[in-house]
This record gives structure tokens, sequence and C-alpha cells, in this order.
């Protein structure tokens, strides 16, 4: 117990147990859901399950937790896992080395809590449409790209965003497919104006991912 002495004093032996005994699935583990991942595993959520076919680039190297010069080239799912056991050699990990699509076969059931850390609109709909129909709940990211200013994000209803372009067509897709709420974490600063390529800093993504698992923490509490 000596490792989570402080949070303890936070949030007691019962809510460290509840979190031990949490399965929570992290879709996406770049600049949002990398930062997001570490921290749920420090705070004791004791089974991850961790989804990203996608593998370390030396463009991830100025925003994302996990990429190093010696992770690049190596798949982020297996090399989270890794990085996740040196902090907590304890934790049950399952790293699924895919992109999540309407093809993939997994058992939200099997989930606590559901994080949407990922960009693609369809794969996000199919993630979000999923967690419902199997009564588990789930937070979204919107937009974390083209920003400067952390102190932007919120936390509300996706029905209640404004600003983020992701946000909006969020809405009208979830709309659409008579989805009644969604928590997502979005930003309302306006985009800065870029190229094609999203840009992004140290410090945006990693504030978001940061949210997204403090309100997994505190709902799985609650």
């Amino acid at each position: 117990m000596e490792r989570f002495s402080r949070e303890i004093s936070l949030i007691g032996v019962g809510g460290l147990l509840k979190l031990k005994n949490s399965r929570v699935a992290v879709f996406g583990l770049g600049g949002v859901g990398g930062h997001a991942t570490e921290a749920l595993a420090r705070a004791g959520v004791g089974a991850l399950d961790i989804i990203d076919g996608d593998v370390f680039s030396t463009s991830n190297l100025n925003r994302q937790r996990f990429a190093t010069m010696d992770s690049v080239g190596k798949p982020k799912a297996e090399t989270v896992k890794a990085e996740l056991l040196k902090i907590d050699d304890t934790l049950t990990i399952t790293a699924i080395n895919e992109f999540f699509t309407a093809e993939s076969v997994l058992d939200f059931s099997a989930y606590d809590y559901v994080l949407d850390c990922i960009d693609t609109v369809s794969s996000k709909l199919e993630i979000i449409t999923r967690a419902n129909a199997s009564g588990v709940p789930v937070i979204s990211c919107m937009g974390a790209g083209n920003k400067l200013d952390p102190t932007a994000f919120k936390v509300a209803d996706i029905y209640q965003t404004k600003v983020c372009p992701l946000a909006r067509v969020m809405r009208k897709e979830c709309k659409e497919r008579g989805i009644p709420s969604l928590k997502v974490v979005y930003s309302e600063e306006q985009p800065v104006t870029t190229s094609r390529t999203p840009a992004s800093i140290s410090f945006v993504p990693s504030t978001a991912g940061l949210i997204m698992a403090s309100v997994c923490i505190k709902d799985l509490l609650a």
C-alpha cells in the first residue's frame, strides 16, 4: 500500500479497492491517450485494455507520453504496456495492436469505463455506439489539435459544446444515431489556422488526456 499512501488519504482504502477492481479501455495511445493511460495506471486502476494499431514515429516525440528515440518504429500498444508494467507490475494489461473499426471484435460489456482518444469520426461513433449499447460509461475527446491554450478545455455533454469543429460534426452524427448524451472533453479555443495536417504541442493534448483520466476516476469512485 506504500505506493498509494498519499492517494488513500484522498479516496480511502475503499476507493482504492474500487479502482483496483475496475477494468478500463483506452482507445488511442497518442498525445491524449498516452497521458490518460499513464494517469489511470498510476491512480490504481487494476485492469487496462489499450487499443492502438499505430507505431511511434519521430513526429510523435514533441507530445506523446511514451514516444522516445528508443520507441520510434515500435508498436504503441506493446510499448505502452511494457512501460506501464515498469510503474506497476501488478497491473493486468491487454495490449491490442489494431485500429478500432466496425469490424473489431471487442466485448464492451467487460469494461467499467471507456476512454475514446482517437481522431477518426467513424471509429469514435462506433466506440460510443457500442459503449452505449452495453450500458458502459464513455468519455470522448474532441479536437486537441491546432490549439495553444490548455486552460480552455471543458467537460460537458456533446450537445452543450461550441466552437470545436470536431464537436460540431459529432453533435450532428450523434443526433442522427439517436445517442441521447455523451460526456466529452473539448476546447473553446478558436483553432489556429494551419496546413492540412493538424498542428500540436506538448502541453495541450496531455492536458486533455489528464482531464479524461480524472473524469474516469471520479466517475468510477462515484
